[in-house]
């Protein structure tokens, strides 16, 4: 890991991000873009992982992105990010989106992302990055159970780049 100085997990954290829906937002089912969502979250993811790094980040990979339920018109939606773990130059970002009823306040959730980016130096090589110190018992969770996210996508990779030969 990076001789850097290690960082907490709230020291690049956004919670519930606010991003009201409007008409121009929504698909042809009347619920709100998943695309726009997902762009929003890897927007948001970025800053999380630039935060973190203190260097230019890219997108590496998204995956496990899963619609749990649609947001809807008159929706506001609530956007928390957090890093999960770091590797070398690479970081997991999980993201949470929430929908709120503008109304009465009532929220459920309507989406679970994972993110990993790499930081990158002047010379757009990768470049190390700060260790992340969990805080609570759920960021500890996260933290393990990134471990084994990011086990099954370097064992998908090795698979597909055998199969590709």
């Amino acid at each position: 890991m990076s001789g850097k100085k290690a960082k907490p997990v709230s020291a690049s954290a956004i919670e519930k991000h606010v991003y009201k829906v409007f008409p121009n937002d929504m698909n042809s089912h009347d619920t709100v873009f998943g695309g726009m969502i997902m762009a929003k979250c890897d927007r948001l993811a970025l800053v999380v992982a630039e935060r973190h790094s203190a260097y230019v980040c890219v997108t590496a990979a998204v995956d496990s992105i899963y619609f749990r339920a649609p947001a809807k018109g008159n929706d506001t939606l609530l956007f928390s990010l957090a890093l999960n773990r770091s590797w070398g130059s690479s970081m997991e970002i999980g993201a949470k989106v929430e929908a709120e009823n503008s109304y009465t306040g009532d929220t459920r959730h309507i989406l679970s992302a994972f993110f990993t980016f790499v930081a990158l130096d002047d010379k757009g090589k990768p470049v190390d990055v700060p260790a992340v110190i969990p805080e609570t018992d759920e960021q500890r969770r996260r933290y393990s159970n990134a471990e084994i996210r990011r086990a099954g996508r370097l064992k998908t990779r090795a698979e597909l780049s055998r199969a590709n030969r």
